[in-house]
This record gives structure tokens, sequence and C-alpha cells, in this order.
């Protein structure tokens, strides 16, 4: 817990075969207000309860609390969230060096047919490997937050990119 900090990009081409696991998420929001969101995620089996801050200038870095939470919780807590939902596969891709671990989220309903991948790093300027994969860069664009995403869906913006 502390600071997050990830790049996020588009994925283009195959990546399920390097996945070393995967799982469904379902995330709704108690509050998405400018730059606060409190989140609640379903993971599997189970639950979580997030509070994120405001993200920096470029978009890379900003606060986040996560507490694992019984997963009876946090399907109550889902019947508070504002509406719209998240639904997602992410899949977990060792980097090719070995250093990091891609998340690459598949979504589902309104936000299908986007792809994004998404590395957390130890800072701002640390260096990685892009897998074949990684396509254009979006960290920052908050067109790809996930709680932008509940609102306005990929269905009705997908045409823009």
């Amino acid at each position: 817990m502390g600071l997050e900090i990830e790049r996020k990009f588009l994925v283009e081409g195959e990546f399920k075969h390097l996945a070393t696991s995967h799982s469904h998420i379902e995330q709704g929001y108690i509050l998405s207000a400018k730059g606060r969101t409190v989140r609640v995620r379903i993971r599997d089996d189970k639950g979580y309860l997030t509070i994120k801050g405001p993200s920096n200038a470029d978009g890379i870095s900003r606060y986040e609390w996560e507490k694992e939470i019984p997963l009876d919780e946090a399907q109550e807590l889902m019947k508070l969230c504002e509406p719209g939902r998240v639904d997602k596969i992410r899949y977990l891709i060792p980097s090719p060096e070995g250093r990091y671990t891609w998340e690459v989220d598949e979504f589902f309903g309104e936000n299908e047919g986007l792809i994004m991948a998404e590395i957390e790093l130890e800072s701002e300027d640390a260096t990685f490997e892009k897998p074949d994969f990684i396509g254009r860069e979006v960290t920052g664009d908050r067109r790809f937050y996930n709680g932008h995403l509940r609102v306005f869906p990929f269905c009705l913006w997908k045409h823009t990119i």
C-alpha cells in the first residue's frame, strides 16, 4: 500500500499463451469523484476494498490503499455502488526480463473489444522491456481509467482511437 506507480498500454496481438494465470474481476465504485475513488472488487472468490487518490500530472503515480475483505461483504458493498460495473478477465504475464508482471485486462459488456495492459513499477523512471503484444501507451488518458469506463464505456468512443 502507498504509492502506486504504473503505466498503461493498449494490447495489439496475441498474449494469452504467455499468461501464467488469469482471473475474473467484477468491480463497482462506491465513490468516483474527480481524483478520488472507492472501489469494490470481486476477483474470483475474493473481495477487495480499494481507495485511490488523485494521479500526478502525467498519470503515472497515485496513492492506493487496498484491503482484502470477505466475499460476502464485497457482494453486499456492490449493492451500494454507483451505476455501472467493470467486468474483465485479467491475465498475468511475466515481463521479458522477469522483473515485473504485466496485467492484461480483456474487458466485457459495454467495454468489449478493449484489451489493455499495465505494468506496476518501482519508480517513475524505471526501465522495462515491452513484449511484442504491447501497443500505444495510454498512461494518463482518463478515458482508459476503469472508473471512467464504467460511466463512458468503450462502445461509445472506440471509433476515436
